[in-house]
């Protein structure tokens, strides 16, 4: 059985990420560390406390970031997008259960040496916030990539098929939200796959899949489409449809089933000021560039493109044949 950590801002869409890994029967996730991002830390700790309750995920959950490392593009939290608790404003029930007192970069450097120490697998991480606990974490052990596996990243944009950012003409939420953390993660020993919006906006669930999910995931399915009505009237006020991207989610599907996703290998460094503040660029490693900003940066998996229907099949079936015994 494969461990992981799940690193979130916790709102609807990785709420729902966390339940599609929670039914994948191959992994353990060995942990749960929040950020600030769709919701405040405090919001956003509990989330994943109060789902981790609800749904019996017997996962610790580590308080992470409160704030990004440096600037980062915008203020507040998207309300508009996830509501004001950042899961719908469904009246979800509050957790019992606490966080531990392990800061969440501590806890992803102590349980990376854990398993290594016990003769296991390396640990990875998906990530569907910004990356700022990853950073601090690389602060307190510069070599923790040699004990990481891969962390899996819901971010940014590179312009492939069409798509650009959600909260700036470049730049995607998660990176925008501290730019500087993941210009730091993109650049450090650990080996990343990054699944931006290039790919997640090609994966679009409605109104049809939800209440399919309703009917037939149990209690998680009908979780799902209490706490997605937000969300999917967000998207419906910008595209007029009421659908939304399943994007947290293809971060957990690229890390179980990676060959739905077709990547290119490529240097990744993030603009961490000015206009562009948040932007994801890739390098060509077949040219030289007059800049040094590209010199010795290790590549990233990018994504490219996407089997946009086994993802969502991937996604349903999980979720319908992990309810019976996990909800």
């Amino acid at each position: 059985m494969r461990s992981v950590i799940f690193d979130t801002d916790i709102g609807i869409d990785d709420a729902m990420a966390l339940l599609f890994l929670h039914c994948a029967s191959e992994v353990n996730i060995a942990a749960i560390t929040t950020r600030f991002g769709n919701a405040s830390i405090d919001d956003t700790t509990r989330n994943a406390l109060a789902v981790s309750e609800a749904f019996g995920i017997d996962a610790p959950v580590f308080r992470g970031a409160e704030k990004p490392l440096a600037a980062r593009l915008g203020e507040g939290f998207p309300e508009h997008v996830h509501g004001t608790d950042g899961l719908g404003d469904i009246d979800f029930p509050s957790p019992k259960i606490k966080e531990q007192s392990q800061s969440a970069a501590e806890a992803i450097v102590s349980l990376s040496a854990e398993l290594i120490n016990n003769g296991e697998d390396k640990i990875a991480i998906i990530a569907v916030g910004g990356l700022t606990n990853i950073a601090l974490a690389l602060e307190l052990d510069p070599q923790l990539g040699n004990r990481i596996e891969e962390v899996i990243v819901m971010g940014g944009a590179f312009g492939y098929n069409g798509h650009s950012g959600n909260v700036s003409p470049v730049a995607e939420a998660n990176i925008a939200s501290d730019p500087l953390a993941a210009d730091i993660v993109f650049t450090s020993n650990i080996a990343t796959s990054i699944i931006g919006l290039d790919v997640t906006h090609e994966v679009v669930i409605d109104e049809a899949f939800v209440e399919q999910l309703a009917e037939q995931a149990g209690a998680m399915g009908r979780f799902i489409k209490d706490s997605s009505r937000h969300y999917l009237e967000f998207h419906k006020s910008i595209s007029g449809n009421y659908e939304s991207p399943l994007h947290d989610s293809c971060a957990v599907a690229y890390y179980l089933q990676p060959k739905l996703f077709e990547t290119i290998n490529q240097p990744v460094r993030v603009v961490t000021e000015g206009i562009a503040i948040g932007q994801t660029i890739h390098s060509n490693d077949l040219r030289d560039y007059v800049s040094e900003a590209w010199l010795n940066i290790p590549a990233s998996k990018v994504g490219k493109a996407v089997n946009a229907e086994a993802v969502l099949e991937l996604f349903r079936s999980t979720l319908i044949n992990g309810s019976d015994n996990r909800s």
